[in-house]
């Protein structure tokens, strides 16, 4: 079974903020995978279903981003879900709006969403789909950048990393990720 999580904050109040990408594209996964999200335990929302013959989870941790870790590794205990089968999907500060970056391991950078995933996981060494939201202007707090919604010129670079990042999901249960890494990272 494949496992693929977004990170993001629970609540409307945090829906479509730059926090909250990793949720959107679960929910795109959801709508194209037509896997409902329609299961609450193990701190989070998700749903289990079969697409392009591969049995898939799609996970929403409920624990704000900060304590992701605890869902992800509860899930991946319960259905024995091995490391190389699992992909994080998470906000990046360190990359421009709207570019996506796949990688096979690293640091947290900073994301506290992917301290805690480390933590629980004990390892850095996981699938990750980071997209980028870029950083805060000057005198602009971190946590109130986060939280804050795209601007209306930033929307069609993100709809299109949001899309491009459930392209490599989707890709990804067919081929091996180091080779949807290769084609994605152009």
């Amino acid at each position: 079974m494949k496992c693929i999580v977004g990170l993001g904050n629970p609540g409307k109040q945090y829906e479509q903020t730059r926090h909250n990408i990793g949720f959107e594209v679960i929910d795109t996964l959801s709508n194209q995978f037509s896997i409902p999200l329609n299961q609450s335990k193990f701190k989070g929302l998700y749903g289990i279903g079969h697409y392009k013959g591969e049995k898939v989870l799609l996970l929403k941790p409920l624990t704000y981003m900060n304590l992701s870790g605890e869902s992800i590794r509860a899930v991946m205990d319960y259905y024995q879900i091995e490391l190389e089968d699992l992909v994080v999907i998470y906000d990046d500060l360190d990359l421009p709006v709207g570019k996506t970056r796949l990688r096979q391991k690293g640091s947290p950078g900073g994301h506290n969403g992917i301290k805690s995933t480390v933590a629980h996981l004990g390892t850095q060494e996981f699938n990750r789909i980071r997209i980028g939201i870029d950083r805060p202007q000057a005198g602009m707090s971190v946590p109130d950048y986060v939280l804050g919604r795209f601007r209306p010129d930033e929307k069609p670079l993100t709809e299109e990393a949001v899309k491009r990042s459930a392209d490599a999901c989707s890709s990804w249960l067919e081929k091996p990720f180091l080779q949807v890494m290769n084609e994605y990272n152009q």
